[in-house]
């Protein structure tokens, strides 16, 4: 990736987290914060990173179910690449870090890059569709203050507008479900990249320069993604391992959102009606905050997820003192053991995060590189 590629992706997501920094700072008591801040109990942070480094487990786990067709890995083979990839994304621009796996799989055992790239596509779209499940299930499992309402502009989002939400998603996982059927069988696929890539043609007022530049730029990235995560699902054959990597999947984010719950426990401030939040209200936060973080942003995702993190409280009538202070802590707690052994995976690989950079540029641009 070149230094104007860098500069504008930083742009972007510095624009981006400014903008959502400032929205979940405006109307802060900062000498609250700072009250609130000195009343946590750090100590649950040793049993949140637990839960954290479980989480990391078991997508090791999946990432080998779904790899293992193309390229059988033992554990440790498996774990330094996934742990290097996750704190990239926490330190370098554009999510780089989706880099790592396939760089350090196909240089150490001479596998397709683009084809190990495939399974990352394959886990992100099982990441979707159980966090889609799980906002789903646990917006009918929490109690939202009955006072919260949010306006944006013309649009008020009150609890009933929520679970509104959380009942499309579901239809929004059937959909996904009946894609990801569709791209699996070879035909069907090829007929889907046709259609993308002759659409250009129905927009009558571009002219053809145009309509060219949309196929390149727009069109082919797309029927590219496609074809990368139909690898991914194909190499896993068979409906057993599909069911067993979407039950990882859950597994994941159920644990992540465990971390949430414990370090809420050590921040006797996080209350909803005079009670502390259940392990449901935090996960239910959590996922939004995923949901928030997908967004371009500076690495580490500051500002997106203290934004998101803060209106996710306010369903549950958190204050935004409070709620700045828990996610300003929970943001780092959840960030820290990631980087930690993520670098002494790094240490361990000999890996040259840097040289990342420049494998997501071949991979825009549609070459393949197996260097570290």
């Amino acid at each position: 990736m070149n230094r104007k590629k860098v500069a504008i992706s930083l742009g972007v997501g510095l624009a981006i987290s400014a903008a959502a920094l400032y929205l979940s700072v405006r109307n802060v008591d900062f000498s609250r914060l700072v009250e609130v801040l000195f009343s946590i109990n750090f100590w649950w942070a040793i049993p949140a990173f637990a839960a954290i480094a479980a989480s990391f487990v078991v997508r090791v786990y999946r990432w080998r179910l779904i790899l293992g067709p193309m390229v059988p890995t033992r554990f440790w083979e498996a774990y330094h690449p996934t742990m290097i990839g996750f704190a990239v994304n926490c330190i370098l621009p554009g999510r780089v870090g989706e880099l790592a796996r396939p760089g350090i799989i196909s240089r150490e055992r001479g596998a397709s890059f683009f084809g190990v790239f495939a399974t990352i596509a394959a886990e992100r779209v099982f990441d979707l569709i159980s966090l889609l499940i799980l906002f789903a299930l646990v917006m009918k499992a929490v109690t939202i203050s009955p006072d919260f309402t949010m306006t944006f502009g013309k649009y008020t989002l009150s609890g009933e507008t929520l679970n509104t939400v959380a009942g499309k998603m579901l239809k929004l996982v059937a959909v996904l479900v009946v894609g990801i059927i569709l791209v699996g069988v070879y035909k069907t696929r090829a007929a889907m990249a046709w259609i993308i890539m002759e659409s250009p043609r129905l927009v009558f007022f571009l002219s053809p320069m145009a309509k060219d530049a949309v196929k390149r730029r727009v069109c082919q990235p797309v029927v590219n993604l496609m074809e990368r995560t139909a690898q991914g699902f194909v190499m896993l054959k068979s409906p057993l391992r599909i069911g067993l990597c979407l039950a990882m999947s859950f597994a994941v984010w159920a644990l992540l959102g465990v971390s949430w719950w414990l370090m809420s426990l050590g921040c006797p401030f996080l209350l909803a009606g005079g009670q502390a939040l259940s392990i449901w209200d935090l996960t239910a936060a959590m996922v939004i905050v995923a949901f928030f973080i997908s967004l371009p942003s500076v690495p580490g995702f500051w500002g997106l997820w203290e934004a998101g993190g803060i209106f996710a409280l306010a369903l549950f009538g958190v204050a935004a003192e409070e709620a700045l202070s828990f996610n300003l802590v929970n943001h780092v707690v959840q960030m820290v053991p990631v980087i930690a052994m993520g670098g002494a995976s790094a240490v361990v690989k000999g890996v040259n995060i840097w040289n990342l950079a420049a494998q997501k540029e071949a991979v825009e641009c549609g070459e393949e590189k197996t260097g570290n």
